[in-house]
């Protein structure tokens, strides 16, 4: 909720300061979600005139809104999750339908005939006031959910605005101008951007098919990079790039693109146009949300997001990649998996380490060709897997280490290929601490035969079931003839001690 230093130094520094809303700015430490970083220099080394008292005192003024903003969305809770939003777009419209087609019924109802025609449209007004409120009632939980989202996008917008404004504030205020070395930098960079023009030109000429230009201080891409229409491995990583051009899509037969290690924030949606990419790699960047529209790249083999700012993945993924045999989604603060993984039905190799994930989707079970997978380090957030789990059964390699799981799923005892497991720091009671020290076999052992003492119990159940079911039916059919047979006994003995004999009509004539 609080604006993070490393994006927004400025903005987190000043809020800190505000006497209702913060004590001390805070110092740098360990991050367990993260690979140790080197610690990151306070703001005051970085921007020396915060200490300035009149230069601080207008920065409190100028983020009053954030504070306010903060302050509601603390009270209204986090923000809701991407495919928790999807679903609650989706609802809508199906509460919508619902509406049109109950308002459709109602007015071609027939009118009864103890209804006249003004008691009658009364009547349909006031049915209708019913069918409209009720869906109002319906709907109200599923807006809350797109309001409450739309309010924590609004509020990182601000965020990002009044970092904007408080540079800017900073900036009048500092005294100079840039000096030597930052034209030295500007200089140097429009070399770098010469060169890679000419190299990017030079490869066009030439028919090149591989770039590697990686390492070489890039801060952007000339948007003519993207006629070398016959490039199929492009390398930029290790660079500082802080955004990739539309013109990528013009990049029609590249298979192969290496963004790692640079600024980058976000993906262009032209990327999705990219329909012969089969590896990517995104690592180490500064992204927060993929664009739905790489789901499009349905040619791709391997996914690398590593390291990076993600919450969540694009709802669709898994309907949409069909083909993708590695995913590689650590360090990052994914809190769940969307339902649609279960669809990646080529996956091989899924690494889901040192997350946020409270647990697994259902449809993991349909993973089928699944051989490596990594859940270690989700901490005390991941607790159980999923009974679909034992569904894996072509799992080679699983590593569930640093998690909070205390008992394995019953299932898992059909992990026949399973030759490599990793427990570590877990609570786990089932299997026993002396069971999981013997090895992966000894844990196989023992699963396979809790799974096989719950089948031996149910079928034990079924068979008490059935002759329950047997007995109570042989009660009922011998209670059913006895009913009969005591009828036709009561019967004849009715006619035995009163018999009915033929009637005489003169004596009946004589009455």
């Amino acid at each position: 909720m609080d604006p993070d230093p490393k994006t927004h130094p400025i903005l987190s520094y000043v809020m800190a300061r505000l006497p209702s809303l913060g004590n001390k700015y805070p110092d740098p430490s360990f991050d367990i979600e993260q690979p140790p970083q080197p610690s990151q220099p306070p703001p005051q080394s970085l921007f020396p005139q915060l200490s300035d008292p009149a230069l601080l005192s207008a920065m409190r003024r100028a983020v009053g809104d954030v504070a306010q903003t903060r302050s509601v969305l603390q009270t209204l809770g986090p923000r809701p999750d991407h495919e928790t939003v999807d679903k609650a777009k989706l609802k809508l419209i199906e509460i919508e339908s619902n509406l049109s087609k109950q308002l459709e019924d109602l007015v071609l109802s027939p009118r009864p005939c103890e209804f006249d025609r003004l008691e009658w449209r009364a009547h349909l007004a006031e049915k209708e006031k019913k069918i409209r409120e009720e869906a109002e009632k319906e709907r109200g939980f599923y807006k809350m959910v797109l309001q409450l989202d739309e309010m924590h996008e609004d509020y990182e917008k601000l965020l990002k605005e009044a970092e904007d404004k408080l540079v800017k504030i900073y900036r009048k205020a500092e005294r100079g101008v840039e000096d030597d070395a930052e034209k030295e930098r500007v200089e140097v960079e429009e070399e770098v951007t010469e060169e890679v023009v000419g190299g990017l030109r030079e490869g066009s000429s030439k028919g090149i098919e591989r770039v590697d230009l990686s390492s070489r201080r890039l801060r952007f891409l000339p948007e003519g990079f993207g006629r070398v229409v016959g490039l199929k491995a492009l390398n930029l990583s290790n660079n500082q790039l802080q955004a990739i051009p539309d013109s990528i899509a013009g990049l029609e037969i590249l298979e192969e693109l290496n963004l790692a290690s640079n600024l980058l924030e976000a993906l262009p949606d032209s990327i999705g146009l990219l329909q012969n990419l089969k590896i990517l790699d995104v690592s180490s960047n500064k992204i927060e949300v993929l664009p739905d529209t790489l789901c499009h790249c349905r040619s791709l083999l391997e996914l690398d997001v590593s390291f990076n700012c993600l919450t969540y993945l694009p709802t669709n993924i898994g309907y949409e990649m069909p083909n993708l045999q590695r995913l590689s989604i650590q360090l990052n603060k994914i809190f769940s998996l969307p339902t649609s993984i279960g669809e990646m039905r080529s996956l091989q190799h899924l690494d889901a380490h040192f997350n946020q994930l409270h647990g697994l989707p259902l449809s993991i079970g349909r993973l089928t060709n699944l051989e490596i997978l990594n859940l270690s380090s989700n901490f005390s957030d991941l607790k159980e897997l999923p009974e679909t789990f034992g569904d894996l059964t072509n799992l080679k390699e699983l590593d569930l280490s640093n998690n909070q799981i205390s008992a394995l799923p019953d299932s898992f005892g059909r992990l026949d290929n399973l030759t490599k497991l990793n427990l570590d720091q877990n609570p786990l009671v089932i299997p026993p601490p002396e069971v999981i020290k013997e090895g992966v076999e000894a844990v196989k052992i023992f699963m396979a035969k809790r799974w096989l003492d719950i089948l031996v119990e149910e079928e034990r159940k079924s068979m008490l079931e059935v002759q329950e079911q047997e007995q109570i039916g042989w009660w009922t059919r011998s209670t059913s003839w006895l009913k009969t047979y005591a009828s036709g006994v009561s019967e004849t003995v009715s006619g035995i001690l009163s018999p009915r004999g033929p009637r005489d009509p003169y004596l009946d004539q004589q009455i």
